[in-house]
């Protein structure tokens, strides 16, 4: 006698979207604690979908661009209620932390940023969420950079970035060639084309060069920000922090000090990682701002699985997509290292007491290296804030 595969119980759009939702208010710690949530609760207890098929569904996930817990979930709707359950599933699980995120932004911009009591304490932050972004790349790079090829298209990528080269042109070439990798002319003439783009194209500006008010920020402005960080989201919600960057603190409608508060206070909530966007957006443009970017950013993990949800695992099984998302990944990791440098160097300009910070930072690093838990980022944030308090950086 056959064992029938494993399906969902019979659930009304408003319990789908209460389940969905009560996932979204206990989502911390980041995207493993997320997916090991969903996958203990509809896989092993309900058995919405078989272990194996959930497999291959994070592995799914994994290779296209997006968080991959808010993605599973959108998935996981849908095989409960088609579209609509999807959208709606995808909803439930990120809007806690969206409307926890707007409470955030709106005491951060009304009440925090200016305050002089609170500038040592942020700059402690700060300085450990450095730290944070250090030990995402090097994690990232573990898994990405498989084999000499992937490591000297990341270090081109680093290059070109530090370089003020537009973000597409590394990403575009490191594809075609890890693509093309076994045809050395094709290779050759790929290089040589980004190259030479890369000279004839202005970049995005030096961080921090106003080039609009950001009283005068477009909405669509905002919202393609968040669609571009939406679709490069390779290897992780890290690898969205450099083109949100790119499009805010390189346009100068935001510091990279309240940049890197973002990143910090997304880590102390239930939510994606991403929704450091959420922020950026109201602390530019309010409420219209923050709705835009959100929308964008999270548009390519609803449309993902809502549109192309029949023929999703079959063209990921693509060997030559394999070959060029995985040089586009590699190109990833080395953007958002030259972030990384950016963003340090930004940080170290407006620290007064080099000991005290690197003391913040190196013990920022050990615990980020040799702690784990789902809690460990927000209680290394207030243990920052903290020493930034104590030792005024």
């Amino acid at each position: 006698m056959s064992i029938p595969d494993p399906s969902p119980p019979r659930l009304s759009l408003l319990q789908l979207s209460w389940r969905f939702l009560r996932f979204g208010f206990f989502a911390f710690g980041g995207p493993v604690a997320q997916i090991a949530m969903v996958k203990q609760a509809l896989v092993e207890e309900e058995r919405w979908i078989s272990p194996e098929r959930f497999n291959r569904l994070l592995a799914v996930m994994q290779i296209l661009p997006g968080p991959e817990a808010h993605e599973l979930c959108v998935h996981l709707g849908m095989v409960a209620r088609g579209r609509m359950g999807g959208l709606l599933a995808g909803l439930g699980f990120m809007l806690p932390g969206f409307a926890l995120m707007l409470g955030a932004a709106w005491l951060y911009k009304d009440w925090i940023v200016g305050n002089p009591a609170m500038i040592s304490i942020f700059l402690g932050v700060q300085i450990a969420v450095l730290a944070i972004i250090l030990r995402a790349v090097q994690r990232i790079g573990t898994h990405i950079l498989e084999d000499r090829l992937l490591w000297l298209l990341a270090a081109m990528s680093m290059t070109a970035t530090l370089a003020d080269a537009p973000f597409w042109i590394p990403l575009t070439a490191a594809g075609l060639v890890y693509g093309f990798a076994a045809r050395p002319a094709a290779v050759v003439a790929v290089l040589a084309a980004a190259i030479g783009l890369a000279m004839l194209m202005p970049g995005a500006g030096p961080a921090g060069t106003p080039t609009v008010a950001a009283s005068e920020v477009g909405i669509i402005a905002l919202f393609a920000t968040g669609l571009k960080g939406g679709l490069l989201t390779f290897g992780g919600a890290y690898t969205a922090i450099p083109y949100v960057r790119t499009d805010t603190v390189g346009r100068g409608w935001l510091s990279d000090a309240s940049f890197l508060d973002g990143v910090a206070i997304s880590g102390m909530l239930p939510a994606p990682l991403v929704i450091f966007a959420t922020f950026a957006g109201y602390v530019v443009a309010g409420m219209p701002g923050a709705l835009a970017i959100t929308a964008g950013m999270f548009l390519p993990a609803f449309a993902f699985s809502m549109i192309f949800f029949e023929r999703l695992e079959a063209a990921v099984e693509n060997p030559a997509l394999h070959r060029a998302l995985a040089g586009v990944a590699a190109a990833v990791v080395g953007v958002i290292g030259a972030t990384l440098l950016q963003l340090g160097w930004a940080t170290a300009l407006r620290v007064s007491s080099p000991a005290a910070g690197l003391a913040i930072f190196g013990s920022a690093v050990a615990a980020v290296t040799g702690l784990r838990g789902k809690w460990l980022a927000p209680l290394l944030v207030i243990a920052a804030g903290g020493a930034g308090w104590l030792l005024d950086p």
